[in-house]
Parts: structure tokens; sequence; C-alpha cells
């Protein structure tokens, strides 16, 4: 699935889960190594527990931020 990121600096979030499971995760464009460290963290992770630890997080003045974009992604895979 490819979901398109709003109001962040990453354009898109690809994630694939199974079973509720994380089982890739990738984001084009934002911050390389903290994105890609994100990553790392929520694969074969549920998607449940994600989006409790991400969701909400907003960045500097802005109203989300690009871990609350995967969680909005998660939630609209399950």
């Amino acid at each position: 699935m490819v979901y398109k990121t709003k109001g962040v600096c990453s354009q898109e979030i690809h994630l694939e889960i199974a079973d509720g499971v994380i089982t890739e995760l990738s984001f084009l464009n934002g911050c390389n190594g903290s994105l890609k460290g994100i990553a790392q963290l929520a694969k074969g992770r549920k998607a449940d527990e994600i989006i409790g630890i991400l969701g909400g997080i907003k960045c500097n003045n802005r109203p989300t931020s690009c871990p609350d974009q995967l969680a909005i992604a998660l939630r609209q895979q399950l």
C-alpha cells in the first residue's frame, strides 16, 4: 500500500501488513535517518501497537508529523 502523506516532509509511506503485523515499511523523502530508524523499529510489530505509540505526535508547529502520518496510514489498513 502507498499512503500519500499530508502536511509533512515525507511524501509517501510504503507499507505492507500481514495478520495485523507490519512486514514492510519505508518512507519517500523526509528525515532519512530518523525515518529509516522508525521503519526498522516498526517492522515485525503489531500495527495497533505502533498506532498507540506514534499517533498524535506533532512536528514543530505542525498539527501532525511523519510518525503520526504512519499511524494514520496504519489505521486505514486495519
